[in-house]
Protein backbone atom coordinates (compact mmCIF):
# COMPACT_ATOMS: atom_id res chain seq x y z
CA UNK A 1 0.00 0.00 0.00
CA UNK A 2 1.26 3.28 -1.35
CA UNK A 3 1.46 6.32 1.95
CA UNK A 4 0.98 9.44 0.52
CA UNK A 5 4.01 11.91 1.98
CA UNK A 6 1.97 14.30 4.84
CA UNK A 7 5.34 16.98 4.84
CA UNK A 8 4.84 16.94 1.14
CA UNK A 9 0.93 17.88 1.22
CA UNK A 10 1.42 19.75 4.00
CA UNK A 11 4.17 21.96 2.42
CA UNK A 12 1.96 22.37 -0.93
CA UNK A 13 -1.10 23.08 1.17
CA UNK A 14 0.36 25.92 2.60
CA UNK A 15 1.86 27.28 -1.08
CA UNK A 16 -1.71 26.94 -2.38
CA UNK A 17 -3.01 28.98 0.52
CA UNK A 18 -0.03 31.53 0.63
CA UNK A 19 -1.53 31.89 -3.21
CA UNK A 20 -4.55 32.54 -2.87
CA UNK A 21 -4.25 34.97 -0.17
CA UNK A 22 -1.31 37.19 -2.10
CA UNK A 23 -5.00 36.78 -4.83
CA UNK A 24 -7.12 37.79 -2.75
CA UNK A 25 -5.18 40.55 -1.39
CA UNK A 26 -4.18 41.96 -4.45
CA UNK A 27 -8.13 41.66 -5.90
CA UNK A 28 -9.30 43.59 -2.55
CA UNK A 29 -6.86 46.26 -3.54
CA UNK A 30 -8.26 46.88 -7.04
CA UNK A 31 -12.03 46.28 -6.11
CA UNK A 32 -12.06 48.83 -2.93
CA UNK A 33 -10.92 51.45 -4.25
CA UNK A 34 -14.36 52.95 -5.73
CA UNK A 35 -15.90 51.97 -2.66
CA UNK A 36 -13.51 53.72 -0.37
CA UNK A 37 -13.89 56.60 -2.22
CA UNK A 38 -17.41 56.33 -2.19
CA UNK A 39 -17.30 56.40 1.85
CA UNK A 40 -14.78 58.63 1.75
CA UNK A 41 -16.89 61.08 0.60
CA UNK A 42 -20.23 60.54 2.88
CA UNK A 43 -18.03 60.43 5.94
CA UNK A 44 -17.42 64.22 5.01
CA UNK A 45 -14.02 63.49 6.08
CA UNK A 46 -12.27 66.85 7.81
CA UNK A 47 -8.29 67.14 7.92
CA UNK A 48 -9.15 66.93 11.70
CA UNK A 49 -11.00 63.49 11.72
CA UNK A 50 -9.00 60.30 12.63
CA UNK A 51 -10.72 57.19 10.67
CA UNK A 52 -11.17 53.69 11.68
CA UNK A 53 -11.59 50.89 9.26
CA UNK A 54 -12.67 47.40 10.29
CA UNK A 55 -12.08 45.03 7.92
CA UNK A 56 -9.59 46.53 6.09
CA UNK A 57 -8.14 43.72 4.24
CA UNK A 58 -5.03 45.14 2.46
CA UNK A 59 -5.62 49.00 3.49
CA UNK A 60 -7.35 50.76 -0.03
CA UNK A 61 -9.86 52.65 2.35
CA UNK A 62 -7.56 53.15 4.57
CA UNK A 63 -5.12 54.98 2.07
CA UNK A 64 -7.92 57.02 0.40
CA UNK A 65 -8.98 58.37 4.43
CA UNK A 66 -5.46 58.87 5.44
CA UNK A 67 -5.02 61.76 2.15
CA UNK A 68 -8.11 63.74 3.82
CA UNK A 69 -8.04 63.08 7.80
CA UNK A 70 -5.40 63.58 10.49
CA UNK A 71 -4.36 59.37 10.78
CA UNK A 72 -6.25 56.55 10.01
CA UNK A 73 -6.61 52.87 11.63
CA UNK A 74 -7.09 49.47 9.68
CA UNK A 75 -8.03 46.28 11.91
CA UNK A 76 -8.00 43.40 10.26
CA UNK A 77 -7.57 39.52 10.82
CA UNK A 78 -5.49 38.18 8.30
CA UNK A 79 -1.69 38.81 8.60
CA UNK A 80 -1.84 38.07 4.96
CA UNK A 81 -3.44 41.16 4.15
CA UNK A 82 -1.61 43.42 6.58
CA UNK A 83 1.63 42.40 5.63
CA UNK A 84 0.79 43.08 1.71
CA UNK A 85 -1.25 46.44 2.74
CA UNK A 86 1.86 47.51 4.60
CA UNK A 87 4.14 46.89 1.79
CA UNK A 88 1.61 49.10 -0.23
CA UNK A 89 1.89 51.67 1.84
CA UNK A 90 5.81 51.96 2.23
CA UNK A 91 5.64 51.44 -1.68
CA UNK A 92 3.70 54.46 -1.89
CA UNK A 93 4.81 56.44 1.11
CA UNK A 94 2.05 56.97 2.61
CA UNK A 95 1.80 58.73 5.69
CA UNK A 96 -0.59 58.73 8.85
CA UNK A 97 -1.69 55.15 8.47
CA UNK A 98 -1.37 51.88 10.31
CA UNK A 99 -2.38 48.65 10.02
CA UNK A 100 -3.04 46.43 13.18
CA UNK A 101 -4.06 43.04 13.44
CA UNK A 102 -7.70 42.94 15.65
CA UNK A 103 -11.44 41.88 14.95
CA UNK A 104 -14.42 44.09 15.25
CA UNK A 105 -15.10 42.04 18.37
CA UNK A 106 -11.05 43.46 19.76
CA UNK A 107 -10.57 46.46 18.68
CA UNK A 108 -6.69 47.19 19.79
CA UNK A 109 -7.34 50.93 20.31
CA UNK A 110 -8.05 53.49 23.04
CA UNK A 111 -11.15 54.75 24.27
CA UNK A 112 -13.03 57.29 21.76
CA UNK A 113 -9.73 56.83 19.84
CA UNK A 114 -12.07 57.92 16.65
CA UNK A 115 -13.98 60.49 15.01
CA UNK A 116 -15.32 57.78 12.10
CA UNK A 117 -15.17 54.28 11.87
CA UNK A 118 -16.52 52.33 9.20
CA UNK A 119 -17.11 48.87 7.53
CA UNK A 120 -16.65 48.24 4.24
CA UNK A 121 -18.09 44.82 3.14
CA UNK A 122 -16.65 43.37 6.35
CA UNK A 123 -20.58 43.32 8.79
CA UNK A 124 -21.50 39.96 7.14
CA UNK A 125 -18.22 38.81 8.82
CA UNK A 126 -18.66 39.09 12.37
CA UNK A 127 -19.24 36.85 14.53
CA UNK A 128 -20.88 38.61 17.01
CA UNK A 129 -22.38 42.02 15.73
CA UNK A 130 -23.49 43.37 19.69
CA UNK A 131 -19.84 42.42 20.33
CA UNK A 132 -18.49 44.67 17.60
CA UNK A 133 -21.08 47.20 17.52
CA UNK A 134 -20.10 47.32 21.47
CA UNK A 135 -16.80 48.04 20.53
CA UNK A 136 -17.29 50.73 17.67
CA UNK A 137 -19.13 52.70 20.81
CA UNK A 138 -15.74 52.13 22.88
CA UNK A 139 -13.79 53.05 20.01
CA UNK A 140 -15.53 56.50 19.03
CA UNK A 141 -15.09 59.70 20.24
CA UNK A 142 -18.59 61.78 21.19
CA UNK A 143 -20.49 62.87 18.15
CA UNK A 144 -18.04 60.11 16.16
CA UNK A 145 -19.62 58.77 13.02
CA UNK A 146 -20.57 55.07 12.44
CA UNK A 147 -20.85 53.90 8.46
CA UNK A 148 -21.42 50.60 7.88
CA UNK A 149 -21.35 49.56 4.04
CA UNK A 150 -22.62 46.59 2.39
CA UNK A 151 -24.04 45.03 -0.80
CA UNK A 152 -27.22 43.99 -1.25
CA UNK A 153 -27.90 40.48 -2.11
CA UNK A 154 -30.92 38.30 -2.47
CA UNK A 155 -31.44 35.74 0.24
CA UNK A 156 -29.62 32.79 -0.01
CA UNK A 157 -26.12 34.48 -1.56
CA UNK A 158 -23.20 35.29 -0.15
CA UNK A 159 -21.30 38.49 0.02
CA UNK A 160 -23.41 41.32 1.37
CA UNK A 161 -26.45 41.58 3.25
CA UNK A 162 -30.50 41.06 2.21
CA UNK A 163 -33.27 43.66 2.64
CA UNK A 164 -34.17 42.35 5.63
CA UNK A 165 -31.09 41.77 7.11
CA UNK A 166 -29.56 45.36 6.58
CA UNK A 167 -33.39 46.42 8.37
CA UNK A 168 -32.16 43.97 11.67
CA UNK A 169 -28.44 45.86 11.00
CA UNK A 170 -30.35 49.05 11.74
CA UNK A 171 -32.29 47.88 14.53
CA UNK A 172 -28.70 46.24 16.02
CA UNK A 173 -27.09 49.58 14.95
CA UNK A 174 -30.21 51.87 17.38
CA UNK A 175 -29.76 49.06 19.90
CA UNK A 176 -26.36 49.51 20.33
CA UNK A 177 -26.59 52.99 21.90
CA UNK A 178 -26.43 55.17 18.15
CA UNK A 179 -28.82 57.43 17.57
CA UNK A 180 -29.58 59.31 14.17
CA UNK A 181 -29.72 55.83 12.50
CA UNK A 182 -30.67 55.89 9.11
CA UNK A 183 -30.01 53.93 5.46
CA UNK A 184 -29.44 54.97 1.83
CA UNK A 185 -28.47 53.24 -1.55
CA UNK A 186 -25.58 54.46 -3.21
CA UNK A 187 -23.43 53.51 -6.51
CA UNK A 188 -19.83 52.98 -6.46
CA UNK A 189 -18.25 51.68 -9.58
CA UNK A 190 -20.66 48.68 -10.94
CA UNK A 191 -21.94 48.23 -7.03
CA UNK A 192 -24.70 49.37 -6.05
CA UNK A 193 -24.40 49.67 -1.67
CA UNK A 194 -26.68 49.78 1.39
CA UNK A 195 -25.20 52.37 3.91
CA UNK A 196 -26.28 52.32 7.45
CA UNK A 197 -25.15 55.56 9.24
CA UNK A 198 -25.04 56.48 12.82
CA UNK A 199 -23.88 58.77 15.65
CA UNK A 200 -22.19 58.04 18.78
CA UNK A 201 -23.89 60.73 20.47
CA UNK A 202 -22.84 63.50 22.98
CA UNK A 203 -20.57 62.89 25.99
CA UNK A 204 -22.95 61.74 28.94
Amino acid sequence: MTQSNNSSDHGAYHQHSALFNAFFAISMTVGRGPVGRCVADLAGLTPDDQVVDIGCGPGTAVRVAAGRCANATGVDPSPTMLRFGRWLNALGRTRNVALVQGSAERIPLPDHDATVLWALSSVHHWSNRADGLAEAVRVLAPNGRLLLVERLVKPGAHGGLTGDQVDQLMSDVEAAGFTDVYRDTQSAGRRVLNVVRGSRGPAN
